[in-house]
């Protein structure tokens, strides 16, 4: 059985990343500083909410990384348990959101003469 699904993240993948791409990391690792920066919200809020969208794409080098991140920003693990209830709450809203397109489709299909 295979250790996990990702490879651990490791300082030598990281290493490999900046030189194939160097002007690309460079360009990533400065725009993060600035996102995750205190700005109009506290850095604690930004990575709360890193943690919800890191659960709702999936990552799970975001969802360690960032997890790591707001609690070293004095995030508790009650709020982080809400931030990703709240992505699961928005990932489940949008598939009972877009039920609608489903339900036209059927109306339209019952709509059809038969034949």
């Amino acid at each position: 059985m295979p250790e996990g699904l990702y490879p651990t993240s490791t300082m030598e993948l990281a290493k490999k990343r900046r030189e194939l791409a160097p002007d690309a990391e460079a360009a990533f690792q400065a725009f993060s500083r600035t996102v995750f920066a205190e700005g109009a919200l506290p850095a604690k809020v930004k990575q709360l909410i890193a943690v919800a969208v890191a659960h709702v794409t999936q990552c799970p080098y975001c969802i360690k990384g960032h997890t790591k991140a707001a609690l070293r920003h004095g995030a508790t693990e009650q709020e982080l348990m809400e931030a990703i209830w709240v992505a699961a709450e928005m990932r489940a809203g949008g598939a009972y959101a877009h039920s609608v397109l489903a339900i036209e489709q059927m109306e339209k299909a019952a709509a059809k003469p038969a034949g």
